[in-house]
């Protein structure tokens, strides 16, 4: 009998730290809401999501994809989502605006946005001050491909009204537009760059993919797709927060190690628009700027809230707590359990 209940004991001890994590979640149910999942900006989501990392953590994730960033922030701000995938600006703008929202796990290192102009509309392009009076195609109105346009036209002395914004989305449709010279110059990411420039219908003005050029634009690093949710649901839900930071830590990890053809098969077949070396020309091209651990560098808010002062001048003369809009205590212990992914 003694035997029979040290052996119950010992079954339950086992399967313990199972049912513990389980009961731990507080909200295993979670509703995450991005802009053009399609992107390689958002890659990691998508392996985390492909190869099961959220399931291993025990949560039931929801992804909602939206028009843009913008639309995807609503959809938090709102209530009918729980986390954003989104640029990392945000939580800047929102904290001015005031509404705390934070950022817990870094995608990308680099916000990725390349400006390019049509060669068909604009062959005599040679400064960003050109674009006065033209059409500029965004992923949507008052995404972060917006405010890289608002952010270059300062730098050359425009403002956001000597243009004409123009949403065109982040796939297909962005394509057409540009072809079709309904647009003189588009502020996107890939694959729909590295499409275009393969066809010779885009001529590249700023590329921010590659880090040096993105610090050289911006002025330090400019922490970009990331992960951030409204304060109050990082301190209700800790455990579901780190979960889901777990999960995108395997999944920026599993991305350096990854070969072409390994990302290939983890993604959806829709999101190659048709043709395989293309996509795999871009993620080589987008590989570098995503992050390998999901740290948020220190001086990112900075340079965030230097990037949007450069066309706010109520948002540069605020006085905001930029170390309340970001966090790496999940992605520390996240990094600690997942060593090597």
């Amino acid at each position: 009998m003694l035997r029979r209940h040290l052996l119950a004991s010992g079954l339950a001890a086992a399967t313990l730290p199972l049912w513990a994590n389980a009961q731990a979640l507080e909200k295993a149910k979670v509703t995450i809401a991005v802009g053009g999942k399609n992107l390689l900006y958002y890659l990691p989501l998508t392996i985390a999501e492909q190869l099961g990392y959220f399931k291993a953590e025990g949560l039931d994730v929801t992804i909602v994809d939206f028009a843009g960033g913008a639309k995807a922030l609503q959809a938090v701000v709102g209530g009918s989502a729980d986390v954003v995938s989104g640029a990392f600006e945000h939580t800047v703008n929102m904290q001015f605006k005031g509404q705390a929202l934070r950022a817990f796990v870094l995608q990308g290192a680099t916000p990725q946005i390349v400006l390019g102009v049509n060669p068909k509309t604009m062959p005599n392009f040679k400064t960003i001050a050109d674009l006065k009076g033209k059409k500029i195609g965004v992923s949507a109105p008052g995404s972060s491909t917006n405010v890289m346009v608002n952010f270059l036209l300062a730098k050359a002395g425009l403002k956001p009204s000597d243009v004409s914004i123009i949403g065109v989305g982040t796939g297909n449709g962005a394509v057409a537009a540009m072809r079709s010279g309904q647009i003189d110059a588009m502020s996107n990411l890939d694959p729909v760059i590295t499409l275009l420039l393969r066809s010779g219908d885009l001529k590249i003005a700023s590329d921010t993919r590659v880090i040096a050029e993105s610090e050289k634009v911006f002025g330090g690093p400019m922490p970009a797709g990331c992960l951030y949710a409204p304060q109050p649901f990082l301190d209700k839900n800790p455990a579901t927060v780190q979960a889901l930071t777990n999960a995108m830590v395997r999944a920026n990890k599993w991305i350096q190690t990854a070969g072409a053809a390994d990302i290939i098969k983890a993604v959806p077949e829709s999101y190659l628009l048709g043709d395989r070396a293309v996509y795999i020309d871009a993620f080589l091209a987008a590989k570098g700027s995503l992050s390998p651990d999901g740290m948020i560098p220190d001086k990112g808010a900075q340079t965030a809230f230097r990037a949007l002062g450069s066309v706010d001048a109520k948002l540069a003369a605020a006085k905001l707590d930029l170390n309340a809009v970001y966090t790496n205590a999940f992605v520390k212990k996240a990094n600690a359990k997942y060593p090597k992914g």
